[in-house]
């Protein structure tokens, strides 16, 4: 995206599952990861003649608590209206949302650049279900009928593929660390909805927007914006028109197709559903809601500034359950140099491809991680073994052990007494097979001390503190 001979504006609709226990209008269970299809369904959500629907608090309260992980306004009233179309995963025959009145009104996110993208507002809603597409026919499955959403609906502030990348997951993370949703991009927990124009620099008005639906990753997102870029401004520079539509994104082929107009909002026809009251919230309900927002990314950036590096911040917060267990190591230790060595073995060490099945909880809790970094600063594990003994930490039958603990089981803590490695020095030196080196270290063939070096360690079997021999070294060799 370097041609710079088209702006192009952005805006992002994202549909985030809340994580209650039931459906948002009936009582059936609301994760069907793993299920049969069409076995988590009730008379209600096929919305039959009599079923009427019961709102679910908790997701209300997840509602608020998404508001406040936003910095937005939380509307003491709002309600909901029917949403009408027909499609096969669609029973009712219409969607009940919140068009007029949403419970969540303007709010933020802050990217990691600083920059701030607003939120025009976000709205409750119950899902519809999954189609699967056959060569000669499709399958219906309506487990997700009416799974509670959070649709949040951002303004058109974003300016590049990378900004709608950064979004995603920043708005991904809050929701996760608010508590909100279980964030399972693979089973549809968040999707985003990406609205694409592109105009000249000097036009007032937006170009045409096409809406690319269903995008269920960060890098989708980013792909699919940089091809539509390519695929409109190709039209444009033709003299051709980009349609209002909505397309589809393949990650195969890295391309947008066609999927049906745009449909404006009086195609609909929306109605106030007459069997949901308006939802009106005290100020007291609200505010205990809000403030149950746990600390956010941000909050985590701001509280590591001085101890860790942004880049290895960012990987961490991926991983909200790393953040919070640094953040207790923090708490219980004052010493920037140990969150940081800490920071580093998890970005670095534990998220390591070969390690990464070892990201399981419960975690080594936060006291057992400062002693392993202790141990390292104290030069009583080299850097080897205080990985070797970090990875150890988080296998489940070692979960309960300390850092020395375990050290001591795999026998490799260092020797640093002195006087202890002067000897086992002096016993290497008189070793006629050590001679040479002796003789082309003091010639000045200074690289054979690592051979010395070695000699000592194979000599203590693998325990003395190699940097405190090669002073002993350095010394005895004068």
């Amino acid at each position: 995206m370097s041609d710079k001979k088209y702006q192009i504006t952005i805006g992002i609709e994202t549909h985030v599952q809340l994580k209650t226990k039931t459906k948002l209008f009936s009582e059936v269970d609301n994760d069907a990861r793993g299920k049969e299809p069409n076995s988590c369904v009730s008379p209600v959500d096929y919305a039959l003649p009599g079923m009427l629907p019961r709102l679910n608090e908790d997701a209300v309260k997840l509602a608020i608590r998404a508001g406040s992980a936003m910095n937005a306004k939380i509307n003491s009233r709002s309600r909901f209206d029917r949403k009408h179309y027909f499609y096969p995963d669609s029973p009712k025959g219409y969607q009940i949302t919140q068009f007029f009145s949403p419970i969540i009104g303007e709010g933020s996110i802050t990217l990691p650049s600083g920059k701030k993208i607003r939120i025009e507002h976000a709205h409750l809603e119950g899902d519809a279900g999954k189609l699967s597409h056959f060569d000669s026919y499709s399958l219906v499955d309506l487990n997700r009928v009416d799974t509670p959403l959070l649709e949040i609906v951002s303004m058109p502030d974003i300016s590049s593929a990378e900004e709608a990348r950064d979004y995603c997951k920043e708005l991904w993370r809050n929701m996760v660390y608010a508590g909100v949703t279980n964030g399972d991009l693979y089973n549809g927990n968040m999707r985003f909805d990406v609205n694409i124009s592109l105009k000249k620099p000097e036009d007032k008005a937006l170009g045409t927007r096409a809406e690319i639906k269903n995008l269920n990753s960060f890098r989708s997102v980013e792909r699919a914006v940089e091809y539509e870029y390519s695929r409109q401004s190709k039209l444009l520079d033709n003299g051709e028109k980009v349609i209002q539509e909505t397309r589809g994104w393949s990650d195969a082929t890295g391309k947008t197709t066609s999927q049906r107009s745009k449909e404006n909002a009086q195609d609909y026809r929306y109605m106030p559903e007459p069997d949901l009251a308006p939802l009106n919230l005290s100020e007291d309900f609200i505010k205990t809601e809000y403030e149950k927002c746990p600390e956010l990314p941000e909050d985590y950036r701001k509280r590591f500034k001085n101890s860790v590096s942004s880049d290895t911040i960012e990987i961490i917060l991926d991983y909200p359950e790393l953040a919070r267990r640094l953040a207790e190591v923090e708490e219980n230790n004052s010493n920037e140099d140990t969150v940081n060595y800490i920071a580093n073995l998890f970005s670095s060490v534990l998220l390591a491809e070969e390690n990464s099945s070892l990201l399981n909880d419960p975690l080594p809790d936060a006291l057992k991680l400062s002693e392993l970094a202790e141990m390292k600063a104290k030069n009583e594990l080299s850097s080897t073994s205080a990985k070797e003994v970090f990875l150890k930490m988080f296998e489940e039958k070692h979960l309960g052990k300390s850092a020395r603990i375990l050290a001591k089981e795999l026998n490799l803590i260092q020797e640093n007494d002195s006087s202890a490695l002067e000897k086992i020095v002096e016993t290497v030196l008189l070793n006629p097979s050590t001679k040479k080196a002796q003789e082309d270290y003091r010639s000045g063939q200074e690289k054979v001390l690592g051979f010395l070096v070695g000699q000592v360690m194979k000599e203590s079997k693998g325990k003395a503190n190699p940097s405190a021999v090669s002073e002993i070294l350095k010394k005895k060799l004068k």
